[in-house]
């Protein structure tokens, strides 16, 4: 009894410090995709403003609510594409890329 509630507390913990890691993850991309829509916003078309991330909204949504099962290929362009502009971009997650299109 005693080692199935430590390994369940292990567990939960485990799952809690993966979670505040994604949202750490995902706090860090929307932050680069502000400064680069701050910084771009004048000179040329914003990422939040491309017409690729634009159309990969649906397919975002797709792939967060299936955890990553299912991925479009609007989507695909789309990382492809945020991750060409911004180099902080290239190391993060598609989970955290998808949710940051989410998010604008």
């Amino acid at each position: 009894m005693r080692h199935s509630l430590l390994a369940i507390t292990l567990l939960l913990l485990s799952a809690t410090t993966q979670a505040q890691t994604l949202k750490a993850t995902s706090n860090i991309v929307v932050r680069a995709l502000d400064r680069s829509i701050d910084f771009t916003s004048d000179t040329t078309t914003s990422i939040r403003d491309m017409k690729v991330v634009l159309d990969a909204r649906d397919d975002a949504a797709s792939f967060v609510a299936s955890a990553g099962a299912i991925r479009g290929a609007q989507l695909e362009a789309a990382l492809g594409a945020i991750r060409e502009r911004l180099p902080e971009a290239r190391e993060v997650s598609d989970q955290a890329l998808a949710e940051a299109i989410l998010a604008r």
